[in-house]
């Protein structure tokens, strides 16, 4: 008796494609009720804030619309007090803004509220929206972001890469951190080396977000074979965006100049022997406890691979002296001409004496 044909995988009769196409339009589709909702929070703010600014209502009347709201359609939220009035503050923080006001509609409004109670300056609201929209962070990962003090950092610390990575990856700027914060992997003083590689792998997910969208992760301690001996690389990723290796050689003391030449040969070994034809050269990442930024700016400066120094942190930085820090920059970097601008002359009173 013939045995009844074996069953086949969905998968392979083209369900698969199936469930993408779907998945796909599920995602158009909270996108779009995602941008009509920030659509109608817009509105109502403008309308709220041209109401109070031409002193036809004040802080009672917009409690009695959320009074009037609730009454006509129970069970609808968000449209208390508190947010309609933040509704009012959503619209007049970028209603003059046209470069950034598309990029609001793209995120949740929760993410927007979180951006909009924890920025001062335009640029930051600015960089943490364009961020979120880029890397889709969650509203957990947001909230990080921030506790991080990213955009102190960036500002303060831009990236410092080889020339040779400016000049063969043009976007490794923006791709790379000065400094990464792992302080999820709750690593305590004195750690090893060992300590933080075996931690990076068991937070791996966590590793991948801090270090942005597009890494994807090859292997660990990547066997590496030349002239007949064994090396191993510490952390093997690619990124899709640069189309190119990632190596990653991780060192809990402080950098040294010399690191960098084991850096290169691992990279030279990756290009020659592992990269696929249509891939950029490897870019390679020495991630140390510490480094003396002058001391990185001369060994850089001279080598001739795609690298670059960062630094890794185990605590959250402190915010404050971060945005003191930050605050002293904007003022030294202030145009002379808005410095030395006049004062407007006060206009003579009419019937006033000459």
């Amino acid at each position: 008796m013939s045995k009844p044909p074996a069953a086949t995988d969905p998968a392979d009769d083209g369900f698969a494609e199936v469930m993408s196409l779907i998945q796909a339009a599920r995602q158009r589709a909270i996108q779009a009720v995602n941008t009509a909702l920030i659509d109608l929070y817009w509105q109502i703010g403008e309308h709220i804030s041209r109401k109070i600014a031409s002193a036809e209502w004040g802080a009672g009347v917009v409690a009695q619309l959320a009074a009037h709201i609730a009454r006509t359609y129970p069970g609808l939220r968000g449209f208390t007090r508190p947010n309609l009035f933040r509704m009012r503050q959503f619209y007049e923080a970028y209603r003059t803004e046209e470069i950034v006001s598309p990029l609001v509609r793209q995120l949740p409004w929760t993410h927007n509220l979180i951006i909009l109670s924890q920025t001062k300056r335009p640029e930051e609201r600015e960089f943490y929206l364009r961020t979120a929209v880029q890397e889709q962070w969650s509203k957990r990962e947001l909230e990080r972001q921030f506790r991080a003090a990213l955009f102190e950092r960036v500002v303060l610390n831009p990236t410092n890469v080889s020339p040779a990575a400016r000049e063969i990856h043009p976007q490794a700027v923006g791709v790379f951190k000065d400094a990464y914060v792992v302080e999820f992997l709750g690593l305590p003083d004195g750690h090893s080396e060992s300590d933080l590689h075996l931690g990076l792998l068991a937070k791996l997910k966590a590793f991948l977000i801090e270090l942005g969208r597009d890494f994807c992760f090859v292997g660990s301690e990547f066997p590496v074979q030349v002239g007949g001996r064994d090396f191993a690389l510490d952390l093997l990723f690619f990124h899709r965006g640069l189309n190119c290796l990632v190596a990653i050689e991780l060192k809990v003391g402080r950098f040294e100049p010399e690191y960098l030449g084991k850096l290169s040969f691992y990279l030279e070994a990756l290009d020659r022997d592992v990269r696929k034809p249509h891939e950029n050269p490897a870019i390679g990442v020495l991630l140390c406890a510490s480094r003396d930024t002058e001391v990185v700016e001369y060994a850089l400066s001279r080598t001739l691979s795609p690298a670059l120094v960062a630094q890794y942190q185990t605590q959250l930085p402190d915010k404050r002296l971060l945005a003191a820090k930050l605050h002293e920059f904007y003022a030294l970097n202030v145009p002379e001409a808005v410095q030395a601008e006049p004062a407007p002359e006060p206009r003579a009173k009419k019937g006033g004496k000459k």
